[in-house]
């Protein structure tokens, strides 16, 4: 091999030499421009897409504390000017005060590794029809779905057992105190589990719901407490805030305030928040807090949701005493749009679907593991300030939970759709009740 490249190298005119050398200058240099940026705060790597290395740059995030300039807010009516590719900036945030190291459990047993159980006598936790604030996109069996099987599954860890469910100890635990659910459609989904879970014993007449709001909040008078939801799908501020219209062709964002959202929910006692499903819809626009004059740049979903990560773990390393408030980050949950990778050969979805995965270790294409490295390695870094509810696993397992064709959002489906359960069915949220209860009973378990 020597001996040829020796022979060909006598050939090569004295041009390419020089051509070969501007190569060598240019792919040295380029790493010394890397390895400058990696050295200069090397637990920020930051987003890992669509990155110009050398022209990086870190932002802190806006909290309000760290300067007077408040951006304009964004709404569903914000356009970008101009849209240019993502230049490289980093979020940076920390504080070294941040205690390593997960808050400990008073068990050394996983709770999210386990199984699950058929058991009719103690499951569901609550019927459907008695919780006056069940939403239509979630209450299967009124909308036709008759198998109701899918209420009856509990899990079962392998090595211990979950704490009972207590309606009662629940409350108490809640007493005086303010839990609020922050993120998307499924975190609301598991707000409005919690609140079908805790309702019945509350009167009539010592309870409320307010009208659906950006923050909406069941209060129960008797506790003094509340169990709150407030719609931040991504986290940070952004035009897709409104709970109602935030269906957008262009999805924009600040990649480094989440003042907006922070406002409502940093006097909560318990947070629960989630973020994941609205970061797989394709690329995100961002709109730095500084920019003024609407020139956004633009940056793929998991780049974008690890910004948006960084902005939100520097409130909690900011802003949280781990001895007064409680914070839970919601690890993603699965869908299960592709019935041929639990059943290969097969072309439908969770449609007909009746009973669980029972492949132990089984993962799908609707849990994304880039997306569950990037959070874990933000997770980390915040230590004993949060407590990690990972429902992933033990959902993936879940493909008879989702409402398919059984429910109605805005409208009930037409008989046409009905008829098309391929295009039509909701493999993404979970019938109630189901699935969200378990996520509560762990939530309930760790509190």
């Amino acid at each position: 091999m020597m001996q040829r490249w020796h022979r060909k190298k006598s050939h090569f005119p004295l041009v390419a030499f020089i051509f070969l050398g501007i190569i060598v200058c240019s792919i040295l240099y380029n790493e010394s421009s890397i390895q400058q940026v990696h050295e200069e705060d090397p637990s920020n790597q930051g987003p890992n897409h669509q990155q110009h290395a050398t022209t990086v740059t870190y932002v802190k995030p806006n909290l309000g504390t760290h300067s007077n300039f408040a951006p304009v807010l964004l709404d569903r009516f914000s356009r970008c000017n101009s849209t240019s590719e993502y230049s490289g900036k980093r979020i940076r945030w920390g504080d070294s005060k941040v205690e390593r190291g997960r808050r400990k459990s008073l068990e050394s047993c996983d709770v999210f590794a386990g199984k699950w159980v058929f058991d009719r006598e103690s499951y569901p936790l609550y019927n459907e029809s008695d919780c006056p604030y069940m939403s239509d996109q979630l209450a299967c069996h009124k909308h036709g779905r008759s198998d109701l099987g899918y209420q009856h599954w509990r899990w079962q860890p392998h090595d211990c057992n979950l704490k009972r469910w207590n309606v009662t100890e629940m409350w108490e635990k809640l007493r005086g105190k303010r839990l609020m659910f922050v993120g998307d459609s499924l975190n609301r989904g598991q707000w409005i589990s919690m609140v079908c879970l805790l309702q019945s014993v509350i009167p009539a007449d010592k309870r409320s719901m307010s009208p659906n709001a950006p923050l909406t909040i069941f209060r129960a008078e008797e506790y003094n407490a509340t169990i709150e939801f407030l719609w931040a799908p991504l986290l940070v501020d952004s035009n897709s805030d409104d709970p109602v219209n935030h269906r957008l062709d262009e999805r924009i964002m600040r990649p480094d305030s989440v003042l907006k959202h922070s406002s409502k929910w940093e006097h909560a006692d318990i947070l629960v928040f989630n973020s994941y499903l609205w970061w797989r819809q394709g690329p995100v626009k961002l709109l730095w807090s500084a920019e003024e004059n609407g020139a956004c740049e633009e940056l793929d979903g998991l780049g974008a949701m690890e910004l948006a990560m960084g902005a939100w773990a520097d409130w909690v390393a900011s802003k949280v005493d781990p001895q007064k408030k409680r914070v839970f980050f919601v690890t993603m949950s699965p869908t299960h749009l592709w019935s041929r990778e639990w059943e290969p050969g097969s072309n439908g979805n969770c449609y007909s679907e009746k009973m669980p995965i029972d492949w132990e270790g089984y993962w799908g294409s609707g849990s994304d593991m880039p997306t569950m490295r990037m959070v874990e390695k933000v997770l980390g870094r915040l230590g004993s300030k949060v407590s990690v509810l990972n429902i992933t696993q033990l959902s993936e397992y879940r493909k008879d939970g989702h409402p398919s064709i059984y429910r109605k959002f805005w409208e009930t489906l037409s008989p046409e759709q009905l008829s098309n359960p391929k295009s039509y069915s909701d493999c993404i949220h979970w019938c109630l009740p189901g699935v969200p209860d378990v996520w509560n009973e762990l939530l309930f378990h760790l509190l």
